[in-house]
């Protein structure tokens, strides 16, 4: 859930809504600038992280299991109510050693799972480069992807092995693109 566009009653009825459902765990970003409208303010994820644990200790929400709340990271230092969450999502990277060094620095109690994007045209790199601030897209990746679609796949799937390999994290939060089937194809050769 993003907290660009909600306010305090909106939140409430959504984690209403998800209790309902079933749902116990959350994931908390600041979300993208609106293109369109302007981005309240009423809610930040440190707002929306205080209010999901106050509410798994109200009557309301009796019978339900705890909620658990995981935030978003950049590969830079990690304010302290952030560690504090439940799990953990980094920025995606293209550097394994920029991920562990960034993971050696940090101190979280719960899961982290390492950001793997699927680069599917070279034209998507430029724009990720100009759109996302942190992120760094080697050169010779983007040249590969040019030359060869099927290059980024390859590179998010080695990036998978290489994150699992290193033992520094949970798992990965991988974005295949629109690259599922070959993506899916890899892995399940790699991993069993």
């Amino acid at each position: 859930m993003n907290s660009r566009d909600r306010n305090l009653l909106g939140f409430r009825r959504d984690l209403l809504t998800a209790a309902a459902y079933g749902v116990e765990r959350f994931l908390f970003v600041y979300g993208d600038k609106p293109t369109a409208g302007g981005r309240t303010s009423e809610l930040t994820v440190r707002a929306m992280m205080d209010e999901t644990r106050a509410a798994s200790a109200d009557s309301v929400f009796a019978g339900c299991g705890p909620f658990q709340v995981g935030v978003a990271a950049g590969l830079r230092s990690v304010p302290a109510w952030k560690t504090a969450a439940d799990f953990m999502f980094v920025q995606v990277s293209y550097s394994l050693e920029n991920l562990l060094r960034w993971r050696e620095s940090v101190e979280v109690a719960g899961p982290v799972y390492a950001g793997v994007m699927v680069l599917a045209s070279a034209g998507m790199a430029r724009r990720l480069a100009a759109s996302i601030p942190d992120i760094d897209i080697p050169g010779d990746l983007v040249e590969a992807v040019e030359r060869d679609r099927s290059a980024g796949v390859a590179a998010a799937c080695e990036q998978v092995l290489a994150v699992r390999d290193s033992g520094a994290f949970d798992g990965v939060h991988l974005v295949p693109v629109s690259r599922y089937r070959e993506v899916a194809a890899i892995l399940e050769r790699e991993l069993n």
